[in-house]
């Protein structure tokens, strides 16, 4: 009798994905506050998480730092998806990393472009095919050209969407037109990754969103997404417009510092970040503070 082929299944990667803040106590990770946020926002209907992106401040924690917070979001999860986030420049070291990350069992990983260098699309090709080779997990790319200082052109990303591993793309390349190609070709999974463009971004077909505001005001940013998955667009526009002032507000100081801010004034953590970054200023907190009770009240 024939032997029975098996293949892997899809990942889906649709929905609400939150790029975890890193709670510190005096300079040290607080897992104990990083598991509760984890398990309250797994309880509020999110499909899962990024640990160790930009949100998280993955900058200024050592690999030790990095696979602590991963297993402490990893048994607080739930059993939901967990994506880690990676970053770099020296393609050997990087490289080896992922290798190690494949070990865990992860969701995929979440992987931009080498940061400084600013290589050309060849180089930028070489770089996540590398990855992705060395991967046994699937690849998530992280298109954001103001953090990286490269800009990956559409025909590179739809070449790179032919690797079996690359599955899908956080979106904050600010080029429309290249996000509705990215829709259109649908051999990559988009997740927009700047919060403001998160309706338009699912109403034109894409997935979902990697989103740090949706640790604040979850179960409307998961409502809003549920709403536009069923076509439910005028319910979903209703729910969304009270949300962009709150967005507006968190990004308007850099991130993560007014999320941990609105986060510190509800007791899950303390208003910590590890230099450089730096706390939201005083005005600002009072303003979250203040619309975020407007949004919670029936």
């Amino acid at each position: 009798m024939p032997q029975q082929q098996t293949t892997a299944p899809v990942p889906d990667f649709s929905g609400l994905w939150i790029p975890l803040v890193t709670p510190f106590r005096d300079g040290a990770v607080d897992h104990a506050a990083l598991a509760a946020l984890t398990r309250r926002l797994a309880a509020d209907g999110v499909a899962g998480f990024v640990v160790c992106g930009s949100t998280g401040e993955a900058a200024a924690l050592d690999e030790a730092e990095q696979l602590a917070s991963l297993d402490t979001v990893q048994a607080a999860a739930g059993g939901l998806p967990v994506v880690m986030g990676l970053s770099g420049y020296h393609l050997g070291k990087t490289t080896a990393w992922v290798r190690k990350l494949s070990e865990r069992p992860l969701a995929g990983l979440l992987v931009p472009a080498p940061h400084y260098i600013r290589p050309s699309q060849a180089g930028l090709l070489e770089w996540f095919r590398a990855i992705a080779d060395a991967s046994t997990v699937p690849v998530l790319i992280y298109d954001i050209p103001y953090r990286t200082g490269a800009t990956l052109s559409r025909e590179t990303l739809l070449a790179l969407a032919a690797h079996p591993r690359i599955q899908g793309i956080k979106d904050c390349g600010g080029d429309m037109a290249k996000t509705r190609a990215l829709i259109a070709d649908g051999r990559l999974q988009v997740l927009s990754g700047e919060d403001h463009q998160i309706f338009s971004t699912v109403a034109e077909g894409g997935v979902g969103a990697i989103a740090a505001s949706g640790h604040v005001q979850t179960k409307r940013f998961v409502q809003v997404l549920r709403l536009l998955a069923d076509n439910r667009v005028a319910e979903a526009r209703a729910e969304w417009q009270p949300l962009q002032p709150l967005i507006e507000m968190l990004f308007a100081e850099s991130n993560p510092g007014p999320v941990k801010a609105l986060l510190a004034h509800v007791g899950a953590m303390r208003d910590e970040l590890r230099s450089p970054m730096t706390r939201a200023s005083d005005g600002l907190r009072e303003r979250l503070v203040a619309l975020d009770a407007r949004l919670s009240r029936p």
